[in-house]
């Protein structure tokens, strides 16, 4: 095996360190998001106070971030001059640190750690809740689901930092963006 070229190393290091903006959750399925000023994220589940965490324990999208940076993008290319984040169906918003970089890699927010997994790609009723055009306004901006590895507290202000690349606690090589098929 060839040694690890110089966009390796690049994807290796994350040194940004990141920061929790906001934490939304809807109580059912469609209803409206609420924010709160804490929450935890359980193993396996995500948050605590998401009706997702009522589902059966595993799989790839426990909680969906997506990047504050954003949101003036997708603002001003679905006609908006601010978008609420909420309308947006995201769980976490953070700031700071791409997310990108982090699929497929082990982070913490607060007292949790979490595995990036997969792009968090915008749904359809982006089209109605944006207006025409918000579906197409949030492509490649919808952010990134992640697995709870180990549950903690979080809060609006907690720093989120990316681990050293290790392989996924799930058996596979950290996946990378430049890796991604239009899932």
């Amino acid at each position: 095996m060839s040694a690890p070229g110089p966009l390796a190393e690049l994807r290796a290091t994350i040194p940004q360190q990141g920061r929790l903006e906001a934490i939304y959750t809807a109580p059912k399925r469609r209803a409206p998001l609420a924010s709160h000023t804490a929450d935890r994220l359980e193993v396996g589940t995500g948050l605590a106070t998401d009706h997702h965490s009522k589902r059966r324990p595993g799989g790839k999208r426990q909680v969906s971030l997506i990047q504050a940076e954003h949101l003036p993008a997708i603002a001003a290319l679905s006609g908006h001059d601010h978008i609420d984040p909420a309308l947006l169906r995201r769980n976490l918003v953070v700031s700071g640190i791409p997310l990108t970089a982090l699929r497929g890699r082990r982070f913490t927010i607060g007292e949790a750690l979490l595995e990036g997994t997969v792009l968090c790609h915008p749904c359809s009723r982006m089209e109605t809740l944006l207006g025409p055009g918000g579906y197409n306004a949030m492509r490649g901006m919808g952010g990134l689901c992640a697995r709870v590895l180990h549950a903690g507290s979080i809060a609006p202000g907690d720093p989120i930092c990316a681990l050293p690349d290790v392989p996924s606690v799930h058996g596979s090589a950290p996946v990378h963006m430049d890796d991604d098929v239009d899932e």
